[in-house]
């Protein structure tokens, strides 16, 4: 089941307010919060890490890692507490005194989910598991691994990377403000996808607080679990506390570069083109496209790449694959691969590398859809997105194209819970933003959610279709949500489910039956259990 943004509105209220909300009283959150103190048995830690609405700290926590300020509103529901975990066995005691009295948690990394659901719950009270203490990045060049714990950001890990070497380099995100644990355990992509996958391909171990609040490694989870984390989502399965990685080869110096069309016409006809090529070029070349406004307040395309080689080879390269964008020499800019996670973050040159380590919290809110796309589309189509990113709600959208192939297209779909590999020329994000004061006139957002659902429902002839591809990374509520009925869970999970899993969400179901039988980790789109053999 399909939802429309006001009809989501109305049912994220109604479950806000319903009875459900009582089910766990303040008694039984009075009772969790002893059973911590009780199991930390250390007053100087349990004041690091519980935090209730009593605690002058306790909003300024909350908000510092709300990724989406539409989510930080008065009538957005609010957890009961805050737990900010010091070291493992904090995780271990949270998930025990939860279980035994009846609490609902949440498990927040960096808080960039799209539908902030790391730190909101609509149908029942809760606590937020923080694991901003967490945040430890061990790395072996020798033998090219490394632990990352799962409060770190990619930003984080790029920043101990680029001292440590100028030859490695790791698969993630570009947004560096980006949590490790969300993007990891929902497969994680970035300017090395088409050379290298997804951050969660070259996942190689991991640790992970399960539902009876045991510590596993892969060897002890089994490789069913060991799957599921890496792609499936990991909130639905347990608290990953830390991801053993593989770091890749880069070369000691890499290509940037960034050109912009301003041209409807010019512009639309390099996309089109675009379309033909980006998937197919060598493996060593990454180039997106990006609809959006200038500061002039008009419409452009703007291409932005990276090549894993000299300018020299770059230019050759794409004059052979790609002349229509007429890539110049002064386009081009040649830096190490960590220098490049700064470009691509709009760093000014001569930034220090240390600022890749900055946390910051946005001061937009946003609404975001995704969709794959396997066909190119018509030039018309294009046309019409040009039009409708010229609409008064448009003036900070944007509109993305991230291409796949390379790869991506090596991996079988199987592999990893991400399916979306072979057969997909690229990824495609409709995005609309607006100032953070704006959320206090409802009147105001509606008509940004209501674009973002216009070039959705544009878009529908031109995606994937039986099912229409998401990612689970951008998740998306419009797509459906549990309405509360358990006989009917597995039917409406499936209904998205499919959407971000395709054939890998049975098996989805299966290992998080086996794994976590009360359903224990669980969220408004968690991957159900099976109640019967019958359910599939």
């Amino acid at each position: 089941m399909e939802f429309s943004n006001s009809l989501l509105s109305l049912l994220l209220f109604s479950l806000c307010v319903s009875p459900l909300s009582a089910l766990v009283s303040a008694h039984n959150h009075e009772d969790f919060l002893k059973c911590l103190s009780h199991r930390i048995n250390d007053n100087t830690v349990v004041s690091k890490v519980i935090h209730t609405s009593k605690d002058s700290s306790f909003f300024s926590i909350l908000d510092s890692s709300i990724q989406n300020p539409r989510f930080s509103v008065p009538e957005t529901p609010k957890p009961v507490s805050i737990i900010t975990p010091v070291q493992a066995s904090d995780v271990q005691t949270v998930i025990r005194c939860a279980r035994l009295h009846g609490i609902h948690v949440r498990t927040r990394s960096a808080g960039h989910g799209w539908e902030g659901q790391s730190y909101i719950a609509y149908n029942k009270p809760f606590v937020v598991i923080d694991l901003r203490n967490l945040r430890s990045i061990s790395l072996d060049v020798e033998n090219r691994t490394g632990w990352v714990q799962t409060g770190a950001t990619t930003g984080e890990l790029y920043f101990e990377i680029g001292k440590a070497t100028k030859s490695l380099a790791f698969p993630a995100s570009i947004l560096h403000t980006v949590g490790v644990g969300g993007q990891f355990s929902g497969g994680g992509f970035g300017t090395l996808m088409r050379k290298y996958g997804l951050a969660a391909d070259n996942v190689i171990d991991a640790l992970v607080v399960d539902a009876r609040g045991r510590i596993l490694d892969r060897q002890a989870m089994g490789e069913d679990y060991f799957w599921a984390i890496r792609g499936g989502g990991g909130s639905s399965f347990g608290v990953v506390l830390s991801w053993k990685i593989k770091l890749v080869d880069v070369p000691s110096m890499v290509t940037v570069f960034k050109v912009q069309k301003t041209s409807e016409k010019e512009a639309v006809g390099i996309i089109n083109k675009w379309q033909y090529v980006a998937a197919k070029v060598p493996n060593d070349l990454f180039i997106s496209a990006t609809l959006e406004r200038s500061d002039k307040n008009l419409v452009h395309a703007l291409f932005t790449g990276l090549y894993l080689g000299p300018v020299n080879d770059l230019l050759a390269l794409m004059e052979e694959t790609f002349p229509e964008l007429n890539l110049d020499m002064e386009d081009c800019t040649e830096m190490s691969w960590v220098e490049s996670a700064l470009w691509f973050a709009d760093f000014p040159k001569g930034e220090s590398l240390g600022v890749l380590a900055n946390r910051k919290r946005t001061s937009l809110s946003f609404k975001g859809k995704d969709d794959y796309v396997q066909e190119p589309i018509p030039e018309g189509a294009i046309k019409e997105l040009w039009r409708r990113l010229e609409a008064p709600e448009a003036r900070l959208a944007k509109v993305v194209l991230t291409p796949y192939g390379g790869k991506m297209s090596e991996i079988a779909e199987h592999e990893t819970p991400f399916p979306h590999r072979e057969g997909n020329l690229y990824e495609i994000r409709y995005l609309a933003f607006w100032r953070e004061e704006e959320d206090k006139n409802k009147m105001e957002t509606e008509k940004y959610l209501k674009w973002v659902e216009s070039v959705y429902n544009l878009m529908t002839p031109y995606v994937s279709k039986s099912p229409r591809g998401a990612y689970v990374n951008f998740m998306d509520l419009d797509l459906g949500m549990y309405l509360g009925k358990e006989e009917t869970k597995y039917e409406e999970g499936k209904s998205w489910g499919v959407k971000y899993f395709k054939n890998n969400f049975e098996r989805l179901v299966r290992v998080k039956t086996s794994v976590d039988p009360t359903d224990f980790f669980c969220d408004e789109q968690s991957i159900p259990i099976l109640k019967s053999v019958d359910d599939i």
